[in-house]
């Protein structure tokens, strides 16, 4: 592992990257609303990543880009580059057959404690994945795409993942990006709670209740892991009656808690209140992301993670305490670019904790693909 210098998303992708609102960073691209009647989808509604909605949305996003860049050149084939079979691969498929296209995917998750391998699965319809445990392995990724007739190249659109594979890559450095979450919503936490914050409380309530055996609750959405957190510090219930409530039965979703809260709202001090009505009526709108001083404090809490050495760290220290980029996915899409590829970045985290609010940004604060961070990795 080396260090490649400090450098930003920006340097491979321009502003062609969006987040999970789907509202494309690059003005030349259309927007979610512009696209809506186009590609059946209803007003109001922002599809998730492994939705077919979404990748209709992405393909019309992805024919624009090559307009503007390439009006001549029809894409022929998708490559995505990213970190999770199950998100990552499902929204590959549904963009390869919502597009037409033909597709290879690399999914990459860094397990130095196995022997390097990299296996090849076929996706229902024929595309295929390839498995890889190093990153290093894009580079024989796209030796295997050029001996097998599908070159990265002109014709060929690339999706790059940004959140664990461009930036923070699963298996190396993801721990900081996570990290960087539970401190924002510690924060969050602790400034509305005040005095009354207890952070035994609010720790041993965040990690038990972040579990898969607790997403009937959670739903696996860490705004709403959040507020169940603010509620349980508040002391309006402890987590043993949540999760006794939980085992049996009586209490099986999200919904059900924010209503129960909802109804004993005079428990809860006046600015609990305000915060408690905004996330509620957000949730009731079907906002996903309903907690917005959270994503607005893991922002803050992420670029406070990129590029703060000054420099002389060593590759292992950076990936210990920073968010970095990627090197080997960052030379593989410079390389791709140069033959003339489309790259395209996406993002599932909200839109709230990767944009600077309009007071930061004229603070000077930047959209996180423009933020410098270290790039560490092989060549």
């Amino acid at each position: 592992m080396k260090v490649y210098g400090r450098t930003t998303i920006s340097e491979v992708l321009g502003d062609r990257v969006v987040f999970r609102n789907l509202e494309p960073l690059d003005e030349r691209l259309p927007t979610l609303d512009a696209l809506r009647e186009k590609v059946g989808v209803a007003p109001g509604r922002v599809p998730r990543k492994s939705e077919a909605d979404y990748a209709r949305v992405i393909v019309q996003m992805l024919l624009a880009a090559q307009a503007v860049d390439m009006p001549a050149a029809e894409i022929e084939q998708l490559v995505l580059i990213g970190d999770t079979r199950l998100n990552d691969g499902t929204a590959f498929v549904n963009i390869c057959v919502a597009g037409g296209w033909s597709g290879r995917a690399f999914i990459g998750s860094e397990n130095v404690a196995q022997p390097a391998e990299m296996q090849r699965t076929a996706t229902e319809g024929g595309y295929q994945l390839h498995l890889a445990n190093r990153w290093a392995a894009l580079a024989d990724f796209d030796d295997y795409c050029e001996e097998h007739g599908s070159p990265i190249a002109a014709s060929c659109a690339v999706i790059v993942d940004l959140d664990k594979t461009a930036l923070g890559a699963r298996g190396r450095n993801a721990h900081v990006i996570d990290r960087a979450r539970v401190q924002a919503v510690r924060d969050t936490v602790a400034n509305l709670l005040g005095a009354a914050f207890d952070q035994a409380t609010f720790r041993a309530a965040y990690d038990f209740l972040n579990q898969v055996e607790y997403h009937s609750l959670t739903a696996d959405n860490q705004d709403y892991l959040a507020y169940i957190c603010l509620i349980l510090g508040s002391g309006m219930y402890t987590l043993a009656q949540v999760v006794a409530d939980i085992d049996a039965g009586r209490l099986r979703s999200f919904a059900q808690f924010i209503k129960d809260v909802e109804q004993r709202a005079d428990y809860l001090t006046p600015e609990l209140v305000a915060i408690h009505r905004d996330i509620y009526a957000r949730v009731q709108g079907g906002d996903p992301t309903p907690f917005k001083a959270f994503r607005y404090n893991e922002y803050l809490t992420t670029v406070g993670c990129m590029g703060q050495s000054q420099g002389g760290d060593s590759a292992e220290q950076l990936l210990a305490d920073e968010i970095v980029i990627t090197q080997e996915v960052r030379e593989m899409a410079l390389r791709w670019k140069e033959r003339g590829a489309l790259l395209f970045g996406l993002s599932d985290k909200p839109d709230e904790a990767s944009l600077p609010s309009p007071a930061l940004a004229v603070q000077g604060h930047l959209p996180i693909h423009r933020v410098q961070a270290w790039a560490v990795g092989s060549s």
